[in-house]
């Protein structure tokens, strides 16, 4: 017997990396997943990520482990596909017992998205993308697992929305993960009555291939071993996340909800 059995559980920008990590996770303890992304097959923008995958989606390789799953393409930033995604998932499974809000990201680098030089329609998409999108999905969760009074959804912000680069860069993501963390504290006393719990995830530096490919070159550390500013001296992994979010969606995290876990091997800023 899994831990999640018989539960339901939706998991947003789970195509790769983090997401998918998160979707097979909770497959593993029983789950049915709906995995929701952009594009099902977006592993494929990134070649750590496509050597990564055993199939030909997150999908199969639940499927082929013995899980049931499906796939939904659709943009969280689109508020009636997000509202279509969970009816797709109702009419599927009849319940939603787990939300986790894990679509979004960054886009730009880091030295090119200083706060004070922000470019319009990066920050529109970029905070569209991942606290947007975070309401969007818990405004359409949120009557389901009322009139089921339990739930549990995990959002996720970032080490860049609890505090600031040494450079100012990557401002507009770092404002909208902190945007998401307030937001969480405000969710968890809103669902409390109704025994849903909500909690926020967020990751320090994590070996994807988006992340190594795209953020870490662009930072203003670029040439510095980042590993010297975290106290275990390594970078995380997808499973160091995925253990967190096993926690906040079991048993094991009932009376735990409005808080933000870290989970960057104890991450330090310094200039």
């Amino acid at each position: 017997m899994g831990k999640l059995d018989g539960k339901v559980a939706i998991v947003t920008g789970a195509a790769r990396g983090l997401g998918r990590a998160y979707a097979r996770r909770l497959a593993s303890l029983g789950a049915k997943i709906a995995v929701t992304d952009l594009n099902l097959r977006s592993y494929e923008e990134f070649e750590a990520e496509a050597k990564a995958m055993t199939g030909d989606s997150t999908v199969d390789e639940i499927i082929a482990g013995g899980g049931e799953a499906i796939g939904i393409e659709m943009n969280v930033t689109d508020e009636n596909a997000v509202k279509a995604m969970v009816q797709t998932v109702m009419d599927a499974w009849g319940r939603i017992d787990i939300l986790v809000c894990n679509a979004g990201g960054g886009r730009g680098r880091p030295i090119d998205t200083k706060a004070s030089t922000l470019e319009t329609p990066l920050l529109h998409l970029v905070t569209e993308m991942n606290y947007y999108g975070t309401v969007y999905c818990v405004n359409a969760v949120a009557p389901v697992m009322k009139a089921q009074r339990s739930g549990k959804i995990v959002t996720v912000g970032s080490i860049a929305g609890l505090g600031p680069s040494v450079d100012g860069g990557y401002a507009h993501y770092g404002a909208a993960k902190a945007a998401i963390l307030h937001y969480t504290r405000y969710l968890a006393q809103d669902l409390g009555p109704f025994g849903i719990n909500a909690n926020c995830i967020a990751p320090g530096t994590i070996t994807t291939g988006r992340i190594m490919a795209t953020v870490v070159p662009g930072s203003a550390n670029a040439n510095r071993d980042r590993t010297e500013q975290i106290a275990l001296r390594r970078l995380g992994s997808v499973d160091d996340c995925a253990k967190v979010v096993e926690f906040l969606t079991t048993d094991l995290s009932d009376y735990v909800s409005g808080q933000c876990i870290a989970i960057d091997g104890g991450m330090v800023r310094s200039a």
